[in-house]
């Protein structure tokens, strides 16, 4: 593993971003996520919906789902987008495109752009109908222009911390960099103890974050580290 990277000023507004894919059983799975949300007032949490893995298997939502979304919606300081294109009429304000390339081509780049217009003109999705790409690591600059062509948000690293941490994620991370307030990390397997110093540590790398101890399966469940997490990014 390379040197971690090094520790900068805080930026400020950053932002939560959480992919929930823990289905809501009942009105009382999500009750450690609304929680924290009233607790931080002044930290904005953009929440990524995905029933199923997607749009769901049905082709209109649970009645959970449309039990339990109006109620985070109802928070001021959360903004919720869905894992695909789905026009449930549930309030969701813009769409998480996973897996996108991070490999320019003139077919990509011209592919990306039209599923940016389409989820911009889609009047079943609410508010700023905002893009998110998740390459997963640090896309070529020909597949994010600046905006309003390019997307809102780009998750350009999500990989466990050792990664992370090692000079190869580094290096790509300086040669093809994006701009703070789009940028988003999404790091696992941190070490539980410097949960608070490293989310700090980030919140100079992009404005959209996440970062857990949890090694798998942590966007189907809350860590015990989650309310340090959040905690940490307020301060």
């Amino acid at each position: 593993m390379g040197k971690s990277p090094a520790p900068l000023a805080k930026r400020q507004g950053t932002k939560v971003i959480l992919p929930l894919y823990i289905y809501p059983i009942s009105d009382r799975t999500w009750e450690p996520l609304h929680k924290l949300i009233s607790a931080h007032p002044s930290l904005h949490f953009l929440i990524v919906v995905n029933p199923d893995s997607g749009p769901g298997d049905t082709f209109l939502p649970s009645h959970d789902y449309m039990r339990e979304l109006p109620k985070l919606n109802a928070h001021v300081n959360v903004t919720t987008v869905g894992y695909v294109l789905i026009e449930y009429c549930l309030g969701i304000e813009g769409i998480f495109l996973d897996e996108t390339p991070n490999l320019y081509s003139s077919e990509r780049a011209e592919y990306l752009q039209a599923v940016k217009q389409h989820i911009k003109a889609t009047s079943g999705i609410f508010g700023d109908r905002l893009v998110i790409y998740n390459p997963g690591t640090p896309p070529d600059t020909g597949l994010i222009p600046p905006l309003p062509a390019g997307p809102d948000v780009v998750i350009t690293c999500e990989e466990p911390y050792d990664r992370y941490g090692g000079d190869k994620v580094q290096q790509r991370l300086k040669e093809y960099p994006c701009d703070w307030a789009r940028a988003g990390h999404m790091i696992s397997a941190l070490p539980n103890r410097e949960i608070a110093t490293i989310a700090r540590q980030l919140c100079q790398r992009g404005a959209y974050l996440f970062v857990t101890d949890m090694v798998e399966n942590f966007y189907e469940s809350f860590a015990r580290s989650w309310t340090e997490f959040v905690a940490a990014e307020e301060t």
